[in-house]
């Protein structure tokens, strides 16, 4: 798994939409429900009229998890769900997410700690599951 500066991710070896089938389900094995959906290559196209390569950004929330850190920090909602990201690249897929540690250090709230560490270790699974075999 690669870190990167605000996540984390992964090249795979798959198509764009194999990528995208993959995370959804690996998504909702660690007990995340895809909340959002955007699709970025649309939206360019639409409203700028540009082309981009294909691009989703997923927001990913696990109940459980949200609400223990809603019941720790109500305004972090404003932080939430968790993005992750697909895209094409020439040889497959990128797979990332947003690194949900990060999010302690913006808000400053000890309590946190604990629940975005097992946030993190999900989405970290869910990617590497994504990944294998490919």
């Amino acid at each position: 798994m690669e870190q990167k500066r605000y996540g984390f991710g992964k090249r795979v070896a798959l198509d764009y939409e194999q990528a995208v089938e993959r995370i959804r389900q690996a998504l909702q094995q660690e007990g995340f429900g895809v909340l959002t959906e955007i699709d970025v290559r649309k939206v360019m196209h639409e409203k700028r009229g540009v082309e981009f390569r294909p691009y989703v950004i997923l927001g990913a929330c696990n109940p459980q998890f949200a609400h223990q850190a809603l019941e720790a920090e109500l305004d972090l909602g404003l932080l939430l769900p968790c993005n992750v990201v697909v895209y094409a690249e020439e040889d497959g897929s990128v797979i990332e997410a947003m690194d949900p540690e990060l999010l302690v250090q913006v808000v400053g709230n000890p309590a946190l700690e604990p629940i975005a560490k097992e946030v993190k270790q999900r989405l970290q699974r869910a990617i590497a599951q994504a990944a294998a075999g490919a």
